[in-house]
């Protein structure tokens, strides 16, 4: 591949002349240090796709019909007269959570929501991408939808994942998107409100209050205790409330029943809507997660986020919304002005993927591992100096830590970074955080079993040296 595309950038960067003759096969070959069988393979791909002509007895020149000839680059240098600090907003200064992008090349990765591609089934990945790719399906796929979803996924969803949840949902009830995330923006687009108030939980997923924000909606912050969020606590002039309620981000409260009712009832009382994101739920390895807050809902009023990016792997990026049909209908339309729909073959790739049985099946690896990697965690962390603040009643895939008094998240995060360890300082998730913000993430879905107690180990060792300056 490396070498087609290289002869392709060539023979366009250059207007190569028609008739130019190539290096014969076995001088290229000696030349970059490969096989003369590759050369060979290259070259024939390139008549295939008009690149190239054979010559009889001569080899291989360029093609007569060379596509998409480029044009030379203009000498014009551009100077803006733009003043973009002032023209646009500065979206680089919110709060979020930062991971580096070389994690995979750390030996101790406590970091949240990246895959181990260990324990996933690529064989069964590849069959459902060749049954989406072939003639059969290819039409249909090829097709613009018009802002419709992929049958095979929806079935699932309807069938499947939400009677999961006990939630009963009709195809025109559901919107596939773009992850967990573009649901978010298209739900709060939708429902914002700049006369009443978003409320989210402290600490919280940072982007729910971000998102809030860039819709002019305020933003109104509620501490939960450990039932979850009160909705005693919620002010007056609701409109808007945002939550997690089977697995609060990041201390994983699992909100009681009691709670969840009350909110609901709070809702029609005071005509506010819900957004529920059930993230992770299909981590449980601990206990069956509690009923949804969708599931519970007898008036319309709860708008119920899910995502397969944590279950299966972040870079697939399918998530689906779940409301009434005149609150999925409006959000359809929105979405098609954004990006008209998902991609239909990574949909129905997908499709295949849950239908087929093999997400289950990749659940219950999920399950087993994750349990084993917890027990080890929890285990290295006993007599470090280091508390469990939070974790998911049900399982999960990270714990809510505290470091010991006066060391900050963020410092201890550095510190460890030459080590080889990651964590996730805590300061993203609070609206206020401390000046010394002790509280930190350590997700366990990537790291190796056998390197959690060696990385806790180290943690604790850095900790102590900090505690001695």
């Amino acid at each position: 591949m490396q070498l087609a595309t290289s002869i392709i950038s060539v023979l366009l960067d250059t207007r190569a002349t028609p008739g130019t003759l190539m290096p014969s096969s076995r001088k290229l070959a000696a030349h970059l240090g490969i096989s003369r069988l590759t050369v060979t393979l290259v070259y024939q791909e390139l008549v295939a796709q008009g690149y190239l002509d054979s010559l009889p007895r001569s080899g291989y020149a360029v093609s007569q019909k060379v596509p998409h000839r480029r044009l030379a680059a203009s000498d014009l240098t551009a100077q803006s007269r733009v003043d973009w600090v002032l023209r646009l907003p500065d979206l680089t200064r919110r709060r979020r959570i930062v991971k580096p992008v070389d994690w995979r090349s750390y030996p101790f990765p406590f970091i949240y929501g990246q895959a181990d591609p260990k324990l996933f089934d690529h064989a069964a990945w590849r069959d459902c991408a060749r049954r989406a790719l072939g003639a059969r399906d290819f039409a249909e796929l090829a097709d613009d939808s018009l802002t419709k979803d992929d049958p095979v996924l929806v079935d699932y969803i309807c069938r499947n994942t939400l009677p999961r949840r006990g939630i009963r949902a009709r195809p025109d009830e559901v919107l596939i998107t773009l992850g967990a995330q573009n649901a978010l923006w298209i739900a709060v687009h939708l429902l914002a409100l700049p006369e009443r108030a978003g409320v989210v939980e402290d600490p919280g997923f940072p982007d729910f209050s971000e998102c809030l924000r860039l819709h002019g909606m305020p933003v109104r912050f509620v501490v939960p205790d450990a039932n979850g969020l009160n909705p005693s606590d919620l002010p007056p002039d609701t409109g808007l409330v945002m939550v997690t309620p089977s697995h609060s981000i990041p201390s994983g409260i699992t909100m009681t029943m009691e709670r969840r009712r009350a909110l609901l009832a709070a809702a029609d009382a005071s005509d506010f809507i819900v957004i529920e994101d059930d993230y992770e739920t299909e981590m449980s390895f601990l206990e069956p997660p509690s009923p949804s807050l969708k599931s519970l809902d007898g008036s319309g009023r709860v708008i119920y986020i899910g995502s397969f990016s944590k279950s299966l792997f972040p870079g697939l990026r399918i998530g689906f919304l779940v409301g009434p049909e005149p609150f999925i209908r409006q959000a359809r339309a929105l979405r098609a002005i954004m990006l008209r729909q998902a991609p239909g073959h990574m949909q129905r790739v997908t499709g295949y993927f849950l239908a087929l049985g093999h997400y289950d099946a990749h659940l219950v690896r999920l399950r087993e591992t994750f349990r084993r990697r917890r027990e080890v965690l929890v285990s290295a962390l006993q007599g470090t100096g280091f508390d469990i603040a939070g974790a998911a009643r049900h399982g999960g895939s990270s714990l809510w830590v505290t470091a010991p008094q006066a060391i900050d998240s963020a410092s201890l995060a550095e510190a460890l970074r030459p080590r080889g360890v990651l964590i996730e300082p805590g300061h993203p998730f609070f609206s206020a955080p401390a000046s010394v913000c002790r509280h930190f993430r350590m997700g366990y879905s990537s790291i190796a079993e056998d390197r959690i107690a060696e990385g806790v180990g180290l943690m604790a060792h850095t900790a102590a040296s900090m505690a001695d300056r």
